[in-house]
Order: C-alpha cells, then structure tokens, then sequence
C-alpha cells in the first residue's frame, strides 16, 4: 500500500508503523544495525535531534515526554504525538521554517523531508534490531532513493550518511536504500 503524499498522512502511517515496533520491542538493549546504537538508541536519535532542530526554524516547541532511559516508549509516544499535532493543526499551514543549510520551506514540507524520512528510515533499524518485520513502503523507499542519489555528494560530506555498502546487482529498491544510507542490508540482528 502507497504511503499518502499529504505530509500529515505520511507521517501517520510512518509514524503508526514506528510506533508497533516500539510497542513489539522486548529488549531495549539488543544491539542495531546502526554502529554503536542498541534499540534503545533509535528512539533516542529520533526523540532527541529533532526538537531542537524544529525550534530553531520555526520556534515550535514539541512536549517532552519522560527520558528514553526511563521509558523508551512513552518517551516516543510523547514525541510522535506531539509532532502529529503540529502537521493536525491547521495554523500549521502557513507557517515556515528557516535554516541556513536548506533555506525557507513550507513547515509541513521541512517535516516531511527531514524528521518523517529519518523515521521511516530507522524503522528499519528498530525492526532488525529486535526481530520484527522489516519490510518498508517500496515505493516511499524509491522517492527517498531517488532525491538522494541525485545529491550523494551532499549527503556523504553531512556526516549523516555512513559510506555507501554495496548491494547485489538487481536488489529490490528497499536493499538499494539501506545500501545507500550506509546499511548492511543483511545484517543479522537478533
């Protein structure tokens, strides 16, 4: 099923997706397929770099839920909901968010391109790391490969990216993606 182009929808479903592995995780401290991260870290990533990041260019301030160390799941849950009620609500509209590297956008658009992709992204994570399903949206795996590809030299020079790891010839559009972003697509897990 294609994900919505609307960016409140789209993080809905991703967000709702992100949400049952949260849910279904039953070790925090099962190591992921990000260097260095365990389950726990993800939520941690995703709970911890984009409030500040959406303050800073848009002076909205999501609410905080308790600590990831505490209870990794309110602690999403908190975060997730907060930031459906900002693409909810309809004054969100017409607002803006500013940053020196990506300029001026629409506030739903900056949303949607930068927090709702990095949580698709790190479903994948979550997934492999505790055991769940790991399947993504193909065609939203397409649409991200495809505006990345097309600045890789961008995205490499962030620090945001790990080094590209190669995929068979042929792979399916999400082994491309993981490959892309710096993912062993068959990494082992659990």
């Amino acid at each position: 099923m294609a994900l919505p182009d609307r960016p409140a929808e789209r993080h809905r479903q991703v967000a709702g997706l992100f949400t049952d592995r949260v849910r279904g995780t039953r070790s925090w401290d099962a190591p992921s397929p990000v260097a260095d991260w365990t389950a726990r870290d993800v939520v941690r990533h995703l709970t911890e770099w984009f409030p500040g990041f959406l303050a800073s260019g848009s002076d909205v301030h999501l609410p905080s839920g308790p600590p990831v160390d505490d209870d990794p799941v309110a602690a999403w849950q908190v975060h997730c909901d907060g930031v459906q009620a900002v693409l909810d609500d309809p004054e969100s509209a017409g607002r803006k968010f500013t940053n020196p590297h990506t300029g001026t956008l629409p506030l739903e658009t900056a949303i949607d391109r930068f927090y709702t992709a990095d949580v698709f992204m790190h479903t994948w994570d979550l997934s492999r790391a505790t055991g769940q399903d790991d399947r993504l949206d193909p065609g939203f795996c397409a649409e991200l490969l495809g505006g990345m590809e097309a600045m890789e030299e961008v995205i490499r020079s962030s620090g945001q990216y790990g080094p590209r790891v190669e995929v068979p010839a042929g792979a399916d559009v999400q082994t491309r993606l993981l490959g892309f972003i710096g993912r062993d697509p068959s990494w082992p897990g659990r």
